[in-house]
């Protein structure tokens, strides 16, 4: 007779797990993901909230081989079991980032090259050259507000602000709208009790602004995307409106916070704020290893029992990629920075068929926003410790939630 298997436990009957936000939230990322792997290897179980738990990828390789192979690994939520039999409330904070939604970042195959086509199309539509000047002309407009001051938030008063101007500026919103995408994206991806909120506000400016384009086309995405033939209603235009947006203000929120707070806080850059492009670039791609706007990636859903670095990956499970962590992966990356020059290896963007499509945009709205601040204000430095700087919560982004600094006024000094 052979032996009988040792029961192995299914994902949902772990119980003690780490929560994934506790990746996120820490001071040092990097030692929360090797605990995870000293304990489980590239493949950890985690909690999302309360009863319900996933898989987070930790390994380089192990993520490449998952978001390379759409015949096992679906991005379609509906194939997540704990969804599927209603096991996540209808009112979860994950919702917002993880139920199905008419887009491409939701889609697999045929569907997501139908869905992804109208966003190249549209990027590729854009004139960078009109595009850059705006995003300048609103960087400086931007720190002339607070200039004569002698201090900002370069978080609330200038990073997340650039990435909704801009966007807004591509599809044809005003300033106002923009502001209240913003208080949207923020409670979206905090994934709390109000995201489901955040949700709906969102959706209820996108589908405004469809109605307004079609009544009086313009020179815009959202015109573009109306006129899309790959588009089929209203519904899928709204939600391809949801992933631009939604991903182009997060992330680039968090790769300018994040450098900015990299080239004020390092030794190695802060000597160099006035150093011209190459310190700059350089800090860019060290945020995309070191911080990555998106530390962990919801999310891909077994299609069959499988294993993934040993771990017996049960068909409905979700898999959370772990970028911060893959990109820490001595297996592709090393702290030597002689040997680093010119690595762009990371997984910041992704790979495979759901690769961010806006990688240049976001580059050069990134670039255009640190540049501009670090040579417009004068002397700049923090006015807090750099421990004390602290995260919005998210299990999802490690975005500052402020960066107070000090420098030396400029311009006239606003009357009382």
């Amino acid at each position: 007779m052979t032996p009988s298997q040792p029961h192995q436990p299914t994902l949902s009957e772990l119980t003690g797990l780490t929560p994934l936000s506790a990746t996120t939230t820490c001071r040092d990322p990097q030692a929360a993901y090797s605990e995870l792997r000293a304990k489980w290897g590239q493949v950890a179980p985690v909690e999302l909230e309360p009863g319900i738990n996933a898989w987070l990828v930790l390994g380089h390789p192990e993520i490449c081989q998952i978001v390379r192979n759409e015949r096992l690994f679906s991005r379609n939520p509906h194939y997540w079991r704990l969804y599927a039999e209603q096991v996540v409330s209808p009112d979860s904070g994950l919702g917002p980032m993880m139920f199905p939604r008419d887009n491409a970042y939701f889609s697999d195959g045929d569907k997501h090259r139908r869905l992804r086509e109208p966003l190249d199309d549209g990027l590729a539509g854009l004139d960078e050259h009109k595009m850059s000047r705006m995003i300048r002309a609103a960087c400086t407009e931007l720190i002339a507000t607070f200039a004569p001051r002698g201090t900002a938030d370069l978080v609330t008063e200038y990073a997340a602000v650039v990435p909704m101007l801009a966007v807004a500026g591509m599809f044809g919103l005003s300033t106002d709208l923009g502001h209240q995408l913003r208080q949207a994206l923020i409670a979206l991806f905090g994934s709390g009790a109000d995201s489901q909120a955040g949700n709906q506000n969102l959706e209820r400016i996108l589908t405004n602004t469809i109605q307004a384009r079609r009544a009086d086309p313009s020179d815009d995405l959202a015109t573009a995307f109306l006129r899309h033939p790959n588009l089929r209603n209203d519904f899928e235009l709204q939600q391809s409106m949801v992933l631009m947006i939604s991903a182009g203000y997060e992330t680039t929120t968090t790769w300018i916070a994040q450098t900015l707070r990299l080239m004020l806080t390092d030794p190695r850059f802060a000597g160099r704020l006035r150093g011209g492009r190459l310190g700059i670039d350089e800090a860019l791609d060290e945020v995309l290893w070191r911080d990555p706007p998106m530390s962990n990636m919801p999310a891909r859903y077994a299609l069959a029992d499988c294993q993934v670095a040993g771990q017996p990956v049960r068909r409905g499970d979700a898999l959370i990629l772990g970028f911060a962590a893959a990109n820490a992966d001595s297996r592709v990356h090393t702290n030597d920075p002689w040997l680093e020059v010119g690595n762009r290896a990371h997984l910041a963007w992704s790979a495979g068929p759901h690769a961010c499509p806006a990688q240049r945009q976001g580059r050069m709205i990134t670039r255009i926003a640190v540049d501009t601040a670090l040579h417009r204000l004068q002397d700049v430095v923090l006015s807090v410790p750099a421990e004390d700087i602290t995260l919005l919560p998210s299990p999802w982004t490690r975005c500052p939630a402020s960066l107070p600094v000090r420098f030396t006024r400029t311009g006239p000094i606003p009357h009382a």
